[in-house]
């Protein structure tokens, strides 16, 4: 065989996979074990690609880049769709966000353009609740557990120490390459023993988002005005006195809601970000806030 003919016979063998829509409006899913593996090493890469706009949203677009290529081979408007949608905020523990992403790949493999929203209410819903675990388990137990032990092995002469921390970390990493698989595989699972009910697992999912938004505003944004009004020998404290009592992180939701308002009016993060700063900065001189 030529080497022209084997060239050729290479790269159609590496182009993308076309597939049509099946009977339902779905598709076949066409992504393997190597496109997962390779989104892991991608991740892995890219992890520290962080912003204070979208946080580690571009991490997520290099890493997911060439599945959705594979994904949307013929359809390159519905590929930059998909990578928009990509790009939207994201921030989860980066060990265990594979688990995410790779069930959310697997909405999208089988859905395509139409699993998007399932897609970025699954992200926006779970990303929190996974990071608690991932922070607690991966950032805090085990380290601080093995990194103990080593360290008491290590004060003793035993060189062993240093080689079991070695090992802990090396097994994590591992597993946070290959985690993409098992989300993967959790996702398909889902997409197929919810097939008729995917409406439903949408807004169900909607809902669990902004209710962990709704939630995080009070506890997160903090807002506490200084002002104290004063009559004779009698003082009431703005915030304690009236604020706190009508509504509890009543400030908190305004800024919250002006902030988006701004953003929906396309004004850009970065200019509401330093606003955000110099009028807290003005504030608090003059002791409005504190």
């Amino acid at each position: 065989m030529s080497n022209t003919t084997m060239d050729v016979k290479q790269d159609l063998e590496d182009a993308p996979v076309k597939v049509g829509p099946l009977s339902d409006g779905s598709f076949e899913p066409i992504l393997t074990d190597k496109d997962l593996e390779k989104c892991g090493r991608r991740w892995k890469m890219a992890v520290h690609g962080f912003n204070y706009e979208t946080q580690l949203a571009p991490s997520v677009v290099f890493a997911e880049a060439d599945a959705l290529r594979k994904i949307y081979a013929d359809d390159e408007e519905g590929y930059k769709r998909s990578l928009e949608n990509a790009g939207r905020y994201f921030n989860a523990t980066p060990p265990v966000s594979g688990l995410l992403l790779g069930a959310a790949l697997a909405i999208e493999d089988k859905q395509h353009n139409q699993g998007l929203d399932a897609v970025q209410d699954l992200k926006v819903g779970l990303m929190g609740s996974l990071s608690g675990i991932g922070d607690s388990i991966l950032w805090t137990l085990i380290p601080t557990v093995f990194g103990s032990i080593a360290a008491y092995m290590a004060q003793d002469g035993n060189p062993v120490g240093i080689f079991l921390w070695l090992a802990v970390g090396l097994v994590i990493f591992w597993w946070s390459l290959n985690n993409w698989k098992t989300g993967y595989k959790f996702g398909t699972s889902l997409i197929t023993s919810l097939a008729d009910k995917i409406p439903v697992f949408t807004e169900a999912m909607s809902i669990l988002g902004l209710t962990v938004v709704g939630a995080l505003i009070p506890s997160v944004v903090k807002i506490n005005v200084g002002l104290t009004f004063a009559m004779g020998e009698v003082s009431l404290g703005l915030q304690e006195g009236i604020l706190d009592k009508i509504m509890l992180g009543l400030l908190p939701c305004a800024a919250t809601a002006l902030v988006y308002l701004l953003i929906k009016k396309k004004v850009n993060l970065i200019a509401i970000i330093v606003g955000i700063i110099v009028l807290s900065m003005v504030l608090a001189a003059f002791g409005i806030l504190v």
